[in-house]
């Protein structure tokens, strides 16, 4: 609606020196152009406080995974596994800690330093330790090197039982003391007392050298059955042409009763290799898990995004890297010996949620905290204003009782007031227009009254110029008169 504010200043009486300028005011539509104005902004400030979150939610995670010892076949795939997750542009980058082992690596998650860790299943697991994968499954192997040939007899191995270990020498490949208390726990269950066994450790680089120049009667290997240090020791130990004897654990059903992070596990005939199936049959052992475990605090979220890059690039390196084929998904039972990460849980059950069922629930009530302050503070606007929208009412009542007075009136000096406050009342009205006090119907209601009132001034005023003075002064005079 098109309101002509010059024509309701123009409706005072002309030639009047003391008529009042009309303002200037900015158009009637401004206020409904700034709370339009107003909302755009709302709009992209919200807007952009998603795209915020969403970035900050899709944002690549450095996650540091603690692993050792060094040049061990844990840190190769922890390097290779760094590499690839680079070029897959995935939400997880790895940083890794190089640990003196796996004992070190769990030290180093339970003292927060780490947030992954490469552990054994057989150490001592930190209490806030949960499982994301199974990096590997390491088989215990127990040989017996051939004897050495007397001259013009054929030497026969004296070992072929573990019992008959007591009193001998027992070389342990590697220098973790996890694999010496792994022997130590297989004598034990044998009845063999650890205390009359001497144990000798060779570094994984030198077993092989150590095992030809016979320093040991026994030899135990702990790793992967496809393990090149395991085979390696192995085929140093032919003499003469001569194969080792391997020693079956036949109680490992019993040992993993006693100790749940060991299983039941066989050697399958000729894994190790060579020119002769080593072994010729399939042998029973225990074996025990290298885990990947995570944080128990890690967000849920951020473990699930790990075990799926994890698994993807797996698939991709397998091929060229053979060892990254061993890995696999953990146990997701309840009564799993090691819990499951619930992140990881979700992958393997497919249950991951997706960005908008993690934080759905913030952006709703976010948009409804927006609507509620929205709300609030457009009550609080309207509140701030009452008092001016009383004011601008109580001038519009003025101004009607003013119509009447106007036509009442015997003076032209009276009447050119009461047009001076008419006047007053109409700059306040369109102040408060502008401000978004009062509705453009109010605004037409004023207009209607405005016209009546100019309307009975000029009639009045019409009347009078018509009226002789000695009769307009009569005429005063009888009214104040008459309100004495």
């Amino acid at each position: 609606m098109n309101l002509d504010v010059k024509r309701l200043f123009a409706r005072s009486a002309s030639g009047d020196p003391d008529l009042v300028q009309p303002p200037r005011p900015r158009s009637p539509r401004s206020a409904k152009r700034r709370l339009m104005f107003v909302t755009l902004a709302g709009l992209l400030a919200l807007v952009g406080a998603v795209a915020a979150a969403y970035y900050f939610a899709m944002r690549p995670v450095t996650l540091r995974i603690a692993v050792g010892p060094a040049n061990s076949e844990d840190v190769k795939v922890v390097q290779t596994l760094t590499q690839a997750f680079v070029p897959a542009r995935g939400q997880i980058r790895l940083r890794p800690m190089q640990t003196d082992g796996a004992k070190a690596s769990a030290q180093a998650l339970a003292e927060g330093k780490a947030d992954l860790a490469i552990i054994r299943g057989d150490l001592d697991v930190p209490k806030n330790a949960q499982a994301v994968a199974t990096l590997r499954k390491n088989v215990a192997v127990l040989w017996v090197p051939p004897a050495t040939k007397a001259k013009g007899n054929k030497a026969a191995p004296k070992i072929t039982k573990i019992v008959q270990l007591a009193g001998r020498r027992i070389g342990v490949v590697g220098r973790t003391e996890a694999n010496v208390n792994l022997l130590k726990l297989i004598l034990q269950q044998y009845g063999v007392d650890p205390a009359k066994v001497e144990i000798v450790q060779f570094p994984a680089h030198e077993a092989a050298e150590a095992i030809r120049n016979q320093k040991a009667d026994a030899y135990l290997a702990a790793g992967p059955v496809n393990s090149k240090i395991t085979a390696d020791a192995i085929a140093a130990s032919i003499r003469d042409g001569g194969v080792p004897t391997f020693l079956a654990i036949d109680s490992a059903r019993a040992i993993a009763q006693n100790h749940p992070f060991y299983e039941v596990s066989e050697i399958p005939a000729g894994a190790f290799g060579g020119s002769s199936a080593r072994p010729e049959e399939e042998i029973k052992t225990i074996s025990f898990s290298h885990h990947i475990v995570a944080r128990k605090g890690l967000p849920e979220a951020t473990v699930a995004t790990f075990t799926r890059q994890l698994f993807a690039v797996r698939q991709t390196l397998k091929t060229d890297f053979p060892l990254a084929a061993q890995i696999e998904t953990p146990d997701t039972d309840k009564d799993a010996v090691l819990p499951v990460h619930p992140g990881a849980a979700a992958y393997v059950d497919g249950e991951e949620k997706t960005f908008f069922e993690r934080y759905g629930d913030f952006i709703w009530w976010g948009l409804m905290g927006l609507s509620a302050m929205g709300s609030a503070g457009a009550w609080f606007a309207g509140y701030l204003k009452k008092d001016e929208r009383h004011n601008n009412s109580t001038l519009r009542e003025r101004l009607l009782d003013m119509i009447a007075t106007a036509r009442r009136s015997d003076s032209t000096e009276e009447l050119d007031q009461m047009q001076t406050e008419a006047d007053d009342i109409l700059r306040d009205t369109l102040r408060c227009f502008e401000h978004g006090t009062i509705e453009e119907g109010s605004l037409t209601a004023f207009n209607i009254a405005l016209d009546q009132f100019h309307n009975a001034v000029a009639d009045r005023k019409a009347v009078l110029m018509n009226m002789p003075q000695s009769l307009q002064r009569a005429s005063a005079q009888f009214r104040a008169a008459g309100t004495l």
